[in-house]
């Protein structure tokens, strides 16, 4: 019997996109928690909450069942749910035939190296270095690594909006992420959810944060967990992360998650020791176009 095609729906619409997809999202919450979160943001902030251009998304649909998605938020990476190779190449030569120009791809492990090739196959003259191995981690037991360094936790509040918005910047630079969205905003939208809980020290100077997302579908994600330079090595992030999971784990959510840069060994030892457990790696590629490159620096 021969296979449905490949058809893959794509739209600008957060409500319909959610509408048709939502479900899939939904049954496998911690694999899309990116998805999950970025859409719940979209539907509830707008548009434009990840930049000024519209969000893209798209979804395949096979047997009357939707079976992949994908989201960008220009000018980020597209973001995708598990593919086989065959959908994957799909996935390309639509968006291909659709014109877009896209910066690179996440995704798990697999689906990340097959949509690559298949954008290279597609767009001739384009490269895909692998920019990050990233692993997804899941909240098991929770443990406190050692003695609790001096200090508290504390949600952040609207008098921390530009310390938190400093400290976004220093942490996207750091991880060498660009950014569209305006620092002072996402500030404020972490500060309108108690999304940011920074650690004090004894005198209340703050010396370090962890964030976590809204809750969607039963889970929270954690992160940003960032600590300024002269802060470092001294377990205040460690201790703001756990205090951001404890909390999580009293609302009642079934997943507490994180994402670690695997490259980072002493990030990924600590969330190893406060309870955290490998689910799935995933990858990030880049997609350099050579012809555009050589006429910018011509």
């Amino acid at each position: 019997m021969p296979r449905e095609p490949h058809t893959w729906a794509v739209t600008h619409d957060v409500d319909a996109f959610l509408t048709r997809a939502g479900d899939f999202l939904r049954s496998r919450p911690a694999l899309h928690t990116v998805p999950l979160t970025v859409t719940h943001a979209l539907r509830t902030r707008g548009p434009s909450t990840f930049g000024a251009r519209p969000p893209v998304l798209g979804l395949l649909e096979r047997g009357g069942e939707v079976r992949a998605a994908f989201f960008r938020t220009p000018p980020h990476r597209l973001n995708v749910t598990p593919l086989s190779a065959e959908d994957a190449d799909s996935l390309a030569a639509r968006l291909a035939e659709l014109g877009h120009d896209l910066p690179g791809v996440t995704a798990d492990r697999a689906t990340a190296a097959a949509f690559a090739e298949a954008w290279q196959r597609r767009r001739p003259g384009v490269s895909a270095p692998l920019h990050r191995h990233d692993r997804l981690y899941r909240l098991d037991t929770p443990a406190v690594p050692g003695p609790v360094p001096p200090g508290r936790p504390r949600v952040a509040e609207d008098g921390d909006r530009g310390l938190l918005a400093r400290w976004y910047g220093e942490f996207a630079e750091a991880v060498g992420e660009r950014t569209a969205r305006v620092a002072d905003d996402w500030a404020a939208a972490r500060i309108a959810h108690g999304g940011i809980t920074l650690w004090e020290a004894p005198d209340g100077t703050p010396v370090a944060m962890a964030g976590a997302t809204p809750r969607v579908a039963r889970q929270v994600r954690v992160g940003p967990v960032y600590t300024p330079a002269p802060f470092r090595g001294r377990g205040y992030a460690g201790a703001a992360t756990v205090e951001v999971g404890r909390v999580a784990l009293a609302s009642g959510v079934d997943d507490v998650l994180l994402f670690t840069d695997l490259s980072n060994p002493t990030s990924n030892g600590l969330y190893q020791r406060i309870g955290y457990r490998p689910v799935a790696d995933f990858d990030v590629y880049d997609f350099k176009d050579a012809s555009r490159s050589a006429e910018m620096s011509a």
